[in-house]
């Protein structure tokens, strides 16, 4: 397939690879069923809608979404209940997506991590931002700016793995991964260049496959070919990052939402690393982002279906 460059693109081969089925846990969420409906009209994705069945039609009553289009699952044991019934339609097979609805994260993560029926892998599960941005010729894949706080090495190879086999699936054969810190010059001071230096070293060794890693690289250099130049620094990846790896969630929080607020862009985001995709998207998110953060997932299952 061709590299995906933009999120309207990726929209355009969601359609073409969908719809695929989406577990619902909750899906009595007035936000998330706007989503979900936004994606079965665009022929990305019908789905599972598991929760109070009476709930649920409530919701989609106000909002004039017709239930005929959907599967509803009634399970009225609650938040913890609902969300296992939700994944366990993926583990199934009947589903190759999971997203939250009005449930807590905590009780849908359990879950999503049960052991009988989740969708571990035994990797970190990691969460991913997906950005275009104007002036820019490729999507930026920003991790883990939601889930690992201060990850340790192990943490951030699994991170790096979840993200690039996600370029992976957007066509990016061979993604340029940016190990961040604030500075390009390993400092034992500072343990984010240390992290970099061992990661770019490990994907050197084949430790860490289907990519290439440069770090530690400060932002700048690492998506701006005139920087890299500036700062005299030789490197396939300086300059042309994909996937830029945050030292730690509050760097990464921080690049993501100023990306949202301070650029024109267009986002989307998942969470990466069980068996199956999963949606979890925030109030905040645009109707936009929501439905390409489904668009996203939709991209992924198409190629772990490949496998």
């Amino acid at each position: 397939m061709e590299q995906i460059r933009t999120l309207t693109a990726l929209l355009d081969y969601a359609k073409e690879v969908g719809p695929m089925k989406i577990s619902v846990a909750c899906a009595e969420d007035a936000e998330v069923m706007e989503a979900v409906e936004a994606a079965r009209k665009a022929g990305v994705a019908t789905a599972y809608l598991v929760g109070n069945a009476d709930a649920i039609k409530a919701v989609t009553d106000k909002l004039g979404i017709d239930l005929a289009n959907y599967d509803v699952v009634d399970e009225k044991g609650g938040e913890a209940a609902a969300a296992l019934k939700a994944v366990e339609l993926v583990s199934e097979g009947k589903a190759q997506i999971v997203m939250k609805g009005m449930v807590a994260t905590a009780n849908f993560l359990r879950g999503v991590l049960n052991k009988e029926k989740g969708l571990r892998t035994g990797a970190t599960l990691s969460h991913v931002y997906i950005h275009e941005i104007d002036g820019y010729d490729r999507i930026f894949f920003i991790s883990d700016p939601a889930f690992n706080t201060y990850p340790d090495i192990k943490g951030k190879v699994d991170i790096t793995n979840n993200v690039v086999k996600l370029a992976h699936a957007f066509g990016v054969a061979m993604p340029k991964v940016a190990a961040l810190a604030a500075v390009e010059v390993v400092n034992p001071d500072m343990p984010p260049t240390m992290d970099a230096a061992l990661l770019t070293q490990m994907n050197r060794r084949g430790q860490i496959k289907g990519c290439l890693i440069d770090g530690p690289l400060a932002l700048d250099n690492a998506v701006s070919p005139e920087s890299a130049a500036h700062k005299g620094i030789k490197s396939e990846v300086a300059g042309y990052a994909d996937i830029l790896i945050v030292p730690n969630i509050e760097s990464g929080n921080m690049l993501a939402k100023a990306i949202v607020y301070f650029a024109k862009n267009k986002t989307a985001g998942i969470v990466l690393g069980a068996k199956a995709p999963i949606v979890l998207t925030s109030r905040a998110d645009s109707a936009e982002a929501k439905l390409l953060s489904i668009a996203s997932a939709v991209a992924l299952a198409a190629h772990q279906a490949k496998k």
